[in-house]
């Protein structure tokens, strides 16, 4: 399945069997689950993903940037497969776990700082933006943090305070972390920083940490200026504030170079990861320049961050990002990226077309064309997700090869077709109520 360059449709999306799990799936789970559409996967491989109707579809998701080596790719799985033959689980909070040391030392010989640091291990980013939180505060006895509107950092209590995406992340939870400020996002965030924040709102002396994403991530996959992170590196090192970069979604290759920030050449004091570090195993980190970690024994754990399953994965995963797939992702990025801006040169509903290797955003003129559109491409056998306001994000798994974007841009434009013929608002009345959700899915 994963040499395969074109979706294969069986039945009408989402297929009968498809259908009856959506119904069982609502009598039971969360409703605060915010389904896209109505995908039910049974296996994938590579870039390819077959549904329980046997519909065989082709992915521009990755399931949310995560399966960066793409669907159960063999490394890894003979990785996950070994290592839970000896091992499951043991807490390297308590005990002294050989793997979690040894993805611990991997991670920071490819953090993007140039001296010493140590690792933090999680079961997702947003664990890992918490355990920033508390490193900052800790090591700088500061109370203030700064983060951008526009920005999504979770929805566990800290990370979701910093979390500046969408109002209804915050909807009903109040009060919420205090000492967040946020900043827009983008080349005016210096001037904002220093002439409201430090000078209306908060002394310099007091925040802590600046948390920024090198690339809007859920907030619509938007590219900064690099003097845009120059800037506020600047600003850091005047004030003595920590520069945390959040890469949950940005980082592990995603991008074409192992983290965003690397395009500005900036190097951050704490990096996050998450998301594609260990291909589909839940597992984040935190990266820190070992002369920040002072917090004492106990002051931070986690009884499954590093777990050896996801330990093992994310060795092979790096291996794969640093032997190929980086570079695969800079190669097929710039052909999408080309591609794309051909389209939106004949196709009046794209507005902007922006990103770093295979992380790109389109924009339409609004949210209902973007939703349509989305919806468009799952029918065709196309798998792409929201982001933003009325943007479509392109983060296929950093295998993905030629044909395959070919496939896949011929597709999306093959909806955009559809959406233009009839309108947004008849093409989604035409639709089914499984075909898709109200929200756009994220996770941290």
């Amino acid at each position: 399945m994963a040499g395969l360059t074109e979706p294969h449709l069986q039945t009408e999306l989402p297929g009968p069997r498809a259908r009856e799990l959506i119904d069982a799936d609502a009598r039971v789970t969360s409703p605060s689950l915010p389904r896209a559409y109505g995908l039910v996967p049974a296996r994938g491989a590579g870039a390819m993903v077959e549904d329980v109707d046997g519909n065989v579809l082709l992915d521009f998701n990755a399931g949310i940037a995560v399966c960066s080596t793409g669907h159960s790719h063999p490394k890894v799985v003979e990785a996950i497969t070994e290592q839970a033959a000896r091992l499951l689980h043991y807490s390297a909070s308590d005990f002294f776990l050989p793997i979690y040391a040894e993805t611990c030392e991997r991670l920071n010989r490819i953090a993007p700082m140039s001296g010493p640091t140590r690792a933090f291990l999680t079961n997702s980013g947003t664990e890992a933006v918490e355990a920033a939180i508390k490193l900052a505060r800790h090591h700088t006895g500061r109370q203030y943090l700064i983060s951008f509107i526009g920005s999504f950092h979770g929805r566990s209590y800290g990370s979701v305070s910093l979390t500046a995406s969408k109002a209804r992340y915050h909807e009903g939870f109040g009060p919420l972390l205090p000492g967040v400020l946020h900043s827009p996002y983008g080349e005016e965030a210096g001037r904002y920083i220093r002439d409201v924040i430090f000078h209306r709102l908060a002394p310099a002396t007091e925040v802590a940490a600046i948390v920024v994403e090198p690339v809007l991530g859920e907030g619509g996959y938007v590219v900064p200026p690099p003097s845009f992170l120059q800037d506020l590196r600047a600003i850091c090192d005047e004030h003595g504030i920590l520069l945390v970069t959040d890469e949950v979604q940005s980082g592990m290759g995603r991008t074409g170079r192992m983290w965003a920030s690397q395009h500005a050449g900036v190097t951050p004091d704490i990096v996050l990861a998450g998301k594609g570090i260990a291909s589909g195993m839940p597992l984040g980190a935190m990266i820190a320049r070992a002369d920040l970690m002072t917090w004492p024994m106990g002051a931070h754990g986690s009884t499954y961050g590093g777990n050896p399953v996801a330990c093992a994965a994310a060795l092979a995963t790096i291996d794969l990002i640093e032997g190929e797939l980086a570079a695969n992702a800079e190669h097929m990025g710039q052909v999408v990226l080309d591609a794309l801006g051909d389209l939106a040169g004949r196709q009046p509903l794209l507005r902007d077309v922006r990103g770093l290797g295979l992380m790109i955003g389109v924009e339409f003129e609004d949210p209902e064309v973007a939703d349509a559109v989305e919806v468009a491409c799952f029918r065709r056998g196309l798998l792409v997700l929201r982001a933003g306001d009325a943007a479509i994000r392109i983060a296929p798994p950093l295998v993905i090869n030629r044909e395959q974007v070919t496939t896949g841009l011929r597709i999306f434009e093959e909806a955009c077709l559809d959406v233009a013929r009839v309108g947004p608002a008849a093409f989604r009345r035409a639709v089914g109520s499984h075909e898709a959700g109200p929200e756009t899915p994220e996770t941290a």
